[in-house]
């Protein structure tokens, strides 16, 4: 391994960063100081460039050869790595739970960069922080929100395991088991055999299960565990725990590795003396009893949101962090809503459509949502009970803060509250007969996601209208058509055009002419694809992986995206640090030269992937 210094060399280097996607937003002077503060080495091939331990210590360039980075944990393909790569320090995007090693796989040459360093450029110059998201900021305070939101977006779920699992076999007695826990001094425990998860219990389970019901000791465990409990896996990140146990009001979740228990994660572990967090804020939706109960704990949403903007978390997770609120206010008010007015006659699943079913929600969101109904569902036994119900939620997000849609797509107008056999004709009759309300109307109800009741309603139509529309070219033709309604603002000469008149002249409305764009170019996608994702990142992932869009055009998209929705939910913060009410209106002044330069980059290629989608399906066609 040789180490270069040569002032030659760091000309080289500062020429190089002139020609690489995230180093040439420095200028001249910054590039030349960059590459001084870089040591390169070169390395034989078979040695290790960026062993696991350090991966969180430096930044690596590869400048010349070819490296591997391999999943030590399972059988993965090996991950080829090209000259140009970046890897180590930070990983752009907050997914990147895993540190692979990489090794030489020929004879390399290597930029290295330590991550103290990384972290002071990043200050310095603030478009490096959209591709390095959390070095940006001044570390905040040991125990603040936001370190504690940046590490459980971060941070493998499995490095916050304290100990082994404690386990017992499924033949066990509930005595045995109360009798580990308190050998152990544990709360819950894992019920394994042969290296497979059976199930789980709590100290909650043998309080509410056994005393409270006098149920005999010495009976098997199995009677009172609970069976196949949802999971996480080892190298998921923590915020995938966060929010499972978000959804489902549950404070225990086993970690896996593969099919092998190696742990359990508790609220405690995720979220110790964090009262605004996801879990406690979900946890307090399901203890209030009435609707002014469930208004507090709706009004920490925008605490929320600046806890996860201030620890630059990712638009991605923050998006699923705040809808996973959202969901559970939904389904406390359909709890409240059945206590009030008696179990439902049928069953029904609650629908989300539009942001909420995608879990792209900020703090500033209306409310997009339906109901399924059971085909056992009678107009004239049944109509007035779900008409009580759905104006009850409706009405009750209304107040929470989620405004009823302007278009009235909602459960409590009597279009949107129908039986399964109904929803099956909606969908049929607008892919068969694409008109422009026919098309409005798939924008939002294709994007629906199942929260509470039989989901088994919901899924069979999902896969119905997928089938009906994969490969239909009339129909897709019509969805990009209607798509090119929201274009990004660039002038003739490829410039950003704000808005020159109305209420929000000079501002760009970054969800209708950013967001908007992309996320319709998603749902194409996926409609010609035939594939189930509904939130938008997920979608595009799809359909690279599906061939739908070349890989680096989904990867831009995603970038794009990302870019977008975190210039969004930074603006929004600051209007709510303000007193102000969160909106979509950016004024180009908030942002630096260097933020502008990327905004024009983005939309032209957003723009660019609109013109590719347009010749596909319309050229010719009208």
């Amino acid at each position: 391994m040789n180490t270069a210094h040569a002032p030659s060399l760091y000309a080289d280097l500062a020429e190089a960063m002139s020609r690489h996607r995230v180093f040439a937003v420095l200028d001249a002077p910054a590039r030349a100081a960059l590459a001084a503060d870089m040591v390169v080495e070169q390395i034989v091939a078979g040695q290790t460039v960026l062993a696991t331990e350090d991966h969180h210590a430096q930044l690596c360039w590869l400048l010349q050869g070819q490296a591997q980075a391999r999943d030590p944990d399972s059988d993965a393909p090996d991950l080829l790595l090209q000259p140009g790569e970046l890897f180590g320090a930070a990983p752009a995007g907050a997914f990147a739970a895993t540190a692979w090693p990489v090794h030489a796989l020929t004879a390399v040459t290597v930029a290295r960069l330590d991550r103290d360093t990384l972290v002071r450029w990043c200050q310095q110059v603030r478009a490096l922080q959209f591709f390095f998201p959390g070095l940006g900021r001044e570390p905040a305070a040991a125990g603040t929100d936001a370190n504690l939101h940046l590490s459980l977006i971060t941070r493998p779920v499995g490095s916050l395991l304290r100990h082994p699992p404690v386990t017992l076999p499924p033949t066990a007695t509930i005595r045995q088991a109360a009798q580990a826990m308190r050998t152990h001094r544990i709360s819950s425990m894992l019920i394994v055999e042969q290296d497979h998860l059976f199930g789980l219990i709590t100290d909650r389970d043998l309080r509410n299960r056994v005393v409270a019901d006098g149920l005999d000791i010495d009976r098997p465990l199995m009677d009172i565990a609970t069976l196949a409990p949802l999971s996480v896996e080892a190298r998921e990140p923590a915020f995938q725990a966060l929010l499972l146990m978000a959804r489902h009001n549950i404070h225990h979740v086993p970690v896996v590795d593969g099919h092998r228990p190696v742990g359990m994660v508790t609220t405690t572990d995720l979220t110790e003396h964090y009262s605004t967090s996801a879990v406690y804020l979900v946890s307090d939706i399901h203890k209030q009893a009435d609707l002014d109960g469930l208004v507090n704990a709706a009004s920490k949403v925008r605490t929320l949101q600046r806890s996860l903007a201030a620890a630059d978390a990712t638009a991605y997770s923050s998006g699923h962090i705040i809808t996973a609120i959202t969901d559970a206010l939904t389904s406390r008010l359909l709890q409240l809503g059945e206590a009030r007015f008696g179990p439902a006659p049928v069953d029904y699943v609650w629908v989300a459509a539009g942001s909420q079913a995608r879990n792209e929600q900020t703090a500033r969101s209306d409310q997009d949502n339906c109901l399924v109904l059971d085909d056992a569902y009678d107009e004239a036994q049944h109509g007035a009970y779900f008409d009580a119900l759905s104006r009850f939620v409706c009405d009750g997000l209304d107040a929470c803060g989620y405004i009823h849609c302007p278009g009235e797509m909602m459960a409590m107008t009597p279009t949107w509250r129908q039986p399964r056999q109904r929803w099956a004709q909606y969908f049929r009759s607008w892919t068969a007969q694409p008109e422009p309300k026919a098309l409005m109307l798939t924008c939002v109800f294709f994007d629906q996601r199942a929260i509470h009741g039989r989901t088994e309603l919901l899924d069979g139509l999902r896969r119905e209208m997928l089938a009906s529309t994969c490969n239909n070219r009339i129909f897709l033709a019509h969805m990009v058509s209607n798509a090119l309604g929201h274009t990004p603002p660039l002038g003739l000469f490829g410039q950003i055009s704000p808005a020159r008149s109305g209420e929000h002249r000079g501002t760009i409305d970054l969800k209708h002419h950013g967001i908007v764009p992309i996320v319709d170019l998603a749902r194409v996608y996926a409609l010609a694809g035939g594939h189930e994702a509904v939130n938008t990142h997920d979608r595009l992932v799809t359909a690279a992986e599906s061939r739908e869009v070349s890989e680096q055009s989904a990867h831009d998209l995603r970038d794009a995206l990302e870019f977008l929705a975190m210039l969004r939910i930074r603006h929004q913060a600051r209007q709510i640090e303000q007193g102000q009410a969160p909106d979509n209106f950016l004024r180009l002044d908030e942002l630096s030269n260097l933020e502008r330069r990327q905004l024009k980059d983005v939309f032209s290629v957003v723009a660019e992937l609109q013109n590719v989608l347009s010749k596909r399906y319309i050229a010719g066609r009208f």
